[in-house]
C-alpha cells in the first residue's frame, strides 16, 4: 500500500534511536562511502514526521496515509495509551516527536502547562471554536467524544433513564449500569470537569457511590457497548461513538441514546475531545507545520472524526448520519483547557473513592 505508515513500538523505537546516536558518535575515522551514507540519511530525515498517538491505530491510519500521498512526507507512527504523555515528558527538551494525537485534551492542556507544546497559528484554526484549542493554539480539538448514556430498548424506557449524571450515585439504580475503570482516559477527564463544577467533596461522594451501584466495571467501553446492547445491563456511561458503533452493529442493536444534564438548570453534557498538539522542539518542526495546516482542512477534520463515528467540533463539518451536532444540545459551559489544571491529580482522587484505576488481571 502506497504510504504505508510504521508502526513502531516502545521497544524498537528505542533500538532505532540508540542507533541513530551511535551513529551520530562515530569516529571521525569514518571513510567517505559512511559519510556520503550519513548524509543521506539526514536529507531523507528531513522528509519525515514522527506522530505520537493515543488514539486507535486503526482510525489513524486511513488519515496518515492520506497525508503521505499527499505531501510525500513519510509518517513514523507510536502508539500507545497514557504512556504517551509520560513518554513526552520524559523526552522534555529533546523530544523525539513532532506531534502528539489525544483522546484527552484535558491531557494535552497539561502538557502545554508544563512547557512541552508550542504555538502554532495553523490556516484555518478559527473553525475550532476557542473554548476547544489552547490559549496560543499548541493544542486544538477536532471531534467531540460527549459523555452519554446508551441504553438497551427492550429494557427501559427512554422515560425511565436517568437524565443527569449526578443520578447514578442514587441507590435506584444499584446493579443496572456499567461504567469503566476509573484510570480510563474519558473518566478521567470527565472526573476531572466534575471537581471543576461541583468541587472535590461532592465528587468524591459521587465516585465512591457510582462504584458500589455499577453492575459492571470494565477496561473500555467497547465492552460496555456490548454489554447493553446483549442486555447484560440496562444501560452504561460511554463516549457518544459507542452509541453510533452498536447502533451500525448487525445484532444486539436495538439501543438508545441520553444526552444528559439538558434542563435549564442543569449544567449540560461533558464534552471532550479528541485532538492535536504541537510539541515543542520538534525535531521535524516545519513538516509540523505543514500536517496542522493540512488537518485544519475541512475534508481531513472530516476523516479525523468519521474513521471512529465521532462528531466534528467544527460545527460545518458534516456528522455522521445519525449524530447529532455539537451545536443540537447543551454542553459544559467550560473551556476544556481548564481541564488541566486539575488533571494531574483527578486520579489521586478516583483512587481514594476506591474505583480503580486498572482492572485487575
Amino acid at each position: 500500500m502506497n504510504g504505508l505508515h510504521k508502526f513502531i513500538t516502545f521497544t524498537v523505537l528505542a533500538i532505532v534511536l540508540a542507533a541513530l546516536a551511535a551513529c551520530g558518535g562515530a569516529s571521525d575515522n569514518n571513510n567517505a562511502d559512511e559519510g556520503a551514507s550519513d548524509q543521506n540519511v539526514s536529507e531523507n530525515n528531513k522528509g519525515e514526521l514522527v506522530v505520537y498517538s493515543s488514539r486507535n491505530e486503526k482510525f489513524m491510519e486511513p488519515l496518515l496515509d492520506k497525508f503521505e500521498e499527499e505531501t510525500g512526507i513519510t509518517v513514523k507512527l507510536l502508539s500507545g495509551k497514557d504512556e504517551i504523555i509520560n513518554k513526552i515528558k520524559e523526552e522534555g527538551e529533546n523530544p523525539h516527536a513532532d506531534i502528539i494525537i489525544s483522546n484527552d485534551v484535558g491531557a494535552l492542556e497539561h502538557l502545554r502547562q508544563n512547557g512541552f507544546l508550542q504555538g502554532y497559528d495553523a490556516e484555518g484554526v478559527e473553525s475550532i471554536e476557542e473554548k476547544y484549542r489552547a490559549e496560543d493554539n499548541s493544542w486544538y480539538g477536532l471531534s467531540a467524544r460527549t459523555r452519554v448514556f446508551m441504553y438497551n430498548k427492550d429494557l427501559i424506557t427512554e422515560e425511565e433513564m436517568p437524565k443527569t449524571i449526578e443520578e447514578l450515585a442514587d441507590d435506584k439504580w444499584k446493579g443496572q449500569f456499567a461504567i469503566t475503570r476509573g484510570g480510563n482516559g474519558s473518566m478521567i477527564a470527565h472526573v476531572s470537569a466534575l471537581r471543576k463544577e461541583w468541587g472535590d467533596e461532592k465528587t468524591l461522594e459521587w465516585l465512591t457511590a457510582i462504584k458500589e451501584n455499577a453492575a459492571i466495571i470494565t477496561d473500555g467501553h467497547g465492552e460496555i457497548r456490548r454489554a447493553v446492547g446483549s442486555g447484560e445491563v440496562k444501560f452504561g456511561l460511554v463516549n457518544n461513538y459507542y452509541y453510533h458503533q452498536q447502533l451500525n452493529e448487525p445484532t444486539d442493536n436495538n439501543v438508545g441514546v441520553i444526552y444528559p444534564d439538558q434542563g435549564e438548570d442543569e449544567m449540560g453534557a461533558f464534552v471532550n475531545a479528541a485532538g492535536v498538539g504541537f510539541i515543542k522542539n520538534a525535531p521535524n518542526e516545519e513538516n509540523a507545520k505543514k500536517f496542522l495546516d493540512w488537518i485544519m482542512l475541512p475534508e481531513n477534520q472530516r476523516e479525523f472524526s468519521y474513521a471512529s463515528m465521532e462528531v466534528p467540533i467544527n460545527p460545518e463539518v458534516e456528522a455522521i448520519d445519525e449524530a447529532a451536532k455539537i451545536t443540537d444540545y447543551k454542553v459544559m459551559d467550560m473551556p476544556l483547557r481548564n481541564l488541566g489544571d486539575v488533571w494531574e491529580d483527578t486520579r489521586q482522587l478516583i483512587e481514594k473513592s476506591g474505583l480503580d484505576l486498572e482492572i485487575g488481571g
